[in-house]
């Protein structure tokens, strides 16, 4: 059976991030892909240039009438951009409790652009995080969940691994992936942590300019691979190995003069 993963998230028309992106990465990783639009941005590959929010009650609609027709296996929570949506957005997950919850809190673009407004970060924190399987920051988001300076070695990212653990509820099979593409050098050590394991993911940084988009990708990719794998390292370190994949052939795109878009289908093109 062929699983129906879900990316909320917002829109970015040049498609290197967003919904366009997770419903990429989520096809390209053998899932059927459905999307809710939670906010519009105007944007290419150098910035973004204006962001539209959603009525609260429209992202609601969208997602009480999927749920009702869809079975949803997965979902993917990206840009949310304002507080009325992120609470929304958790009310209707605790309503229909899908399996698996994927949680990346998009705060900045690539380009530097605030995509989440401060309020909303409160919203985040007490409401969506608490019901996710898995969230996803990197290490300046991760900075902004904890009040804290963002982790700069890898020591530090334990402690930081740890403190964002504590912002989930106490069940079991509640993961933080701790991603440490920030920290200088190319060797980039991504952190798993439940609680109980702390897991090592390395990497190596590829050179080139093209990676916009990533952070959306690896979790939609996670959020692809979690009903498909056997456990929760599995899916997350195949998600990973997708990515680097991705970013290596994204130099063989020609989208845009800015930070461009990884290749989503680099197994097929």
């Amino acid at each position: 059976m062929i699983n129906n993963t879900l990316t909320i998230a917002g829109m970015d028309p040049s498609g290197g991030a967003g919904i366009l992106a997770d419903t990429k990465a989520m096809s390209a990783l053998g899932t059927y892909a459905c999307a809710v639009v939670a906010a519009l941005t105007a944007q290419n590959t150098q910035g973004v240039t204006g962001v539209q929010a959603i009525s609260p009650e429209f992202v609601a609609l969208q997602l009480d009438t999927l749920f009702q027709d869809v079975r949803i296996d997965a979902v993917k929570i990206g840009m949310l951009g304002h507080e009325k949506v992120t609470l929304t957005v958790a009310e209707k997950l605790a309503k229909f409790k899908p399996e698996y919850i994927v949680l990346d809190p998009v705060m900045v673009a690539k380009s530097g652009d605030v995509l989440l407004e401060k309020n909303a970060i409160h919203a985040l924190k007490e409401a969506l995080i608490p019901l996710s399987t898995m969230i996803t920051p990197n290490l300046p988001e991760a900075g902004v969940l904890l009040n804290a300076r963002a982790a700069e070695t890898l020591k530090e990212m334990y402690r930081s691994a740890e403190k964002l653990r504590k912002l989930m509820s106490d069940r079991d099979n509640k993961w933080v992936l701790l991603k440490g593409g920030h920290l200088p050098g190319n060797d980039t050590i991504d952190l798993l942590y439940n609680g109980d394991k702390m897991l090592e993911l390395p990497g190596q940084r590829i050179a080139t300019k093209n990676t916009h988009g990533t952070g959306c990708t690896l979790s939609a990719a996670i959020c692809a691979l979690l009903p498909q794998r056997k456990n929760v390292p599995d899916a997350t370190q195949q998600a990973k190995e997708y990515l680097l994949a991705a970013i290596a052939k994204a130099n063989l795109l020609t989208v845009g003069s800015g930070h461009g878009p990884v290749q989503h289908f680099h197994a097929w093109w």
